[in-house]
């Protein structure tokens, strides 16, 4: 990767694995396009290098992610990762959604099709695009005191962009989650299916790579048959397809909001959800 990267930072903990941490801890890890693209090319390093079994995806400070940062740009720079189309230097809605199509749906289904085994090391709040990292891994360990949450129907869209919530939590939850704004907790989202494990937060680093060593001593070529299967299954049940229809009705909440308000998220959202998240800290403590 290049050292010229300035929110992303990687590590070789151990044989075999690669740590690739989200470090713009200064901002709770929101996610500006600069930071998704050196997420994009940690990751490929990691894939490229045949000394690398598996992938951890951690990060610095008390909260994994507190989602998109709405006040970076909503371009990129340069040609497209992960889609032919994503011209989004040429304005309007179009461009926006081709900017979502590449740089929110399709970095996150790259990610989920990486040919390792992956693993999210999760402490803290975990925030609507901040479900758009932890979602693609293959694993989710989380610390004690770990939530996760998609508040952003106060934005007047339907969800985060990678719409997995009803994969990840069920229809029942994920409807409640996106209705009411409301964080799951690590041991709810383990009994949900979401999370594999839930550790005290000084056992986290510990037990990941415990659990990433364990993956790394199999075959390479079996974990990524594996994983293939897996992600084929989703596939074939409409995974991939039900992301690409609920982005298209992603973009039309933000179509809505610029012709009603003259931006693409609603005014009143950002409000709303700080006030929830100041209800959910006091109700942690």
């Amino acid at each position: 990767m290049s050292t010229s990267a300035r929110y992303i930072r990687t590590e070789r903990p151990r044989p075999g694995i690669a740590r690739v941490v989200l470090a713009r801890a200064q901002t709770r890890n929101a996610q500006s396009p600069e930071l998704l693209k050196e997420l994009d090319a940690a990751f490929m390093d990691a894939v490229r290098d045949a000394e690398v079994s598996v992938i951890v995806l951690a990060a610095d400070g008390p909260d994994f992610s507190s989602g998109h940062d709405l006040r970076a740009p909503m371009e990129l720079d340069g040609e497209p990762i992960a889609t032919m189309h994503a011209r989004s230097d040429q304005g309007g809605i179009d461009g926006h959604f081709a900017f979502e199509c590449e740089a929110f749906l399709g970095l996150s289904l790259r990610w989920r099709d990486i040919p390792k085994p992956t693993i999210a090391q999760v402490q803290g709040r975990v925030i609507a695009g901040g479900l758009m990292v932890a979602w693609p891994m293959d694993l989710i360990v989380a610390s004690e005191d770990a939530s996760f949450s998609d508040p952003v129907a106060a934005f007047g869209v339907n969800g985060v962009e990678y719409f997995a919530h009803v994969f990840e939590v069920g229809v029942r939850k994920a409807r409640e989650m996106l209705y009411t704004g409301m964080a799951v907790s690590a041991h709810e989202a383990r009994e949900l299916g979401m999370v594999n494990h839930v550790v005290p937060p000084d056992e986290l680093e510990s037990f990941t790579l415990d659990l990433a060593a364990r993956i790394a001593a199999r075959p390479q070529f079996g974990l990524r048959l594996s994983k293939m299967s897996i992600n084929q299954q989703l596939d074939a049940m409409g995974q991939r397809q039900s992301f690409e229809a609920a982005l298209s009705l992603h973009n039309l909440g933000h179509a809505q909001n610029m012709l009603a308000h003259g931006t693409v998220v609603h005014p009143e959202g950002a409000a709303v959800i700080r006030e929830e998240a100041k209800h959910h800290t006091a109700e942690r403590e």
